[in-house]
């Protein structure tokens, strides 16, 4: 796959606060990548930049071949934002909203009906074109948002946590409508959230820190890195685990063993089988990466607290 975007020696400040520093990765085309980071790690400087909203102190952007400083109109109508707050006018109809919206991009008449229809279905909100946004709730709204993300249908879609603060079935719809995106229209997905088991799904996965890259690396990348494996035994003497010699906890009914990596794991097993009769072995998880990575615990976002990042 080819690089849609590049990003190469990217700095920003805001005074003497150092938002982005010397920062590098690239993201391919059709893939899903994941951008993660507490409240100032930089990330929405980051995505302002990319979407021409911020400029750059420093570095170079590349979106689809095109240079960001060459050309900011064309990278423009690659990206379509679906940003952590709502930019929907809440006094207007969702047909309203949604039309206005598709004008800029020239998109009117049968040409916006059309496209219209696709997205009413797509993301089931054809109830809700007459309503005004502000009567909507949060699900609903977040549904719109994306739609008109995707009214000119972007190359690449841009989602600051998109799921934050929404009921299980509204997220289940918004992950089925992305995953069908990028199977059919290969669309480039580049996520920033608060839900680890989102960004355990992505194909490549950017940790950032105070601006910086703390690691990156597909999700088994750095599981394998920065947590190791966990077995849980069950039915056993914890006499016995501790003939094992390994740092174990004790759960309600079981104890869970941690072990560096899956070969230790098979080795204990081999080892002791009269032990190992009733077990599980499971990966550590995002979260322990980034606690990890960082020393910090990724927590749910919401807000603004990522302005001035």
């Amino acid at each position: 796959m080819e690089d849609i975007i590049k990003i190469d020696r990217l700095f920003k400040a805001f005074g003497e606060v150092k938002a982005v520093q010397d920062l590098s990765f690239r993201v391919k085309t059709g893939e899903l990548f994941a951008f993660l980071g507490v409240n100032g790690a930089g990330k929405s400087t980051t995505i302002n930049i990319l979407c021409g909203q911020l400029s750059k102190d420093g570095g170079k952007v590349e979106i689809d071949g095109t240079d960001l400083d060459k050309n900011v109109n064309k990278i423009k109508g690659i990206l379509g934002v679906v940003f952590q707050d709502s930019v929907l006018d809440k006094a207007l109809s969702v047909y309203d909203n949604l039309q206005s919206r598709a004008a800029l991009y020239d998109i009117t008449g049968e040409r916006f009906q059309k496209r219209l229809a696709e997205l009413s279905q797509l993301l089931d909100f054809g109830n809700l074109l007459k309503r005004p946004v502000g009567k909507l709730s949060g699900g609903q709204r977040r549904r719109i948002d994306i739609a008109r993300a995707l009214l000119h249908s972007p190359k690449i879609l841009v989602l600051d946590e998109p799921t934050t603060g929404l009921d299980p079935q509204t997220r289940k719809l918004l992950w089925n409508v992305i995953s069908r995106l990028r199977q059919e229209e290969s669309m480039t997905v580049f996520l920033t959230t608060h839900y680890m088991e989102e960004a355990a799904e992505a194909d490549y996965v950017v940790i950032l820190d105070s601006g910086k890259i703390a690691a990156e690396g597909t999700p088994l990348e750095l599981k394998n890195t920065y947590t190791g494996d966990f077995v849980t035994l069950y039915g056993v003497d914890e006499l016995a685990v501790k003939d094992l010699g390994v740092a174990y906890t004790a759960l309600r009914d079981a104890f869970r063993l941690q072990v560096s990596n899956t070969a230790q794991a098979t080795e204990l097993i081999v080892k002791h089988p009269h032990i190992f009769t009733d077990y599980e072995i499971t990966k550590g998880k995002m979260d322990d990466v980034f606690l990890n990575v960082t020393g910090k615990k990724l927590e749910g976002g919401g807000g603004n607290a990522e302005n001035l990042d």
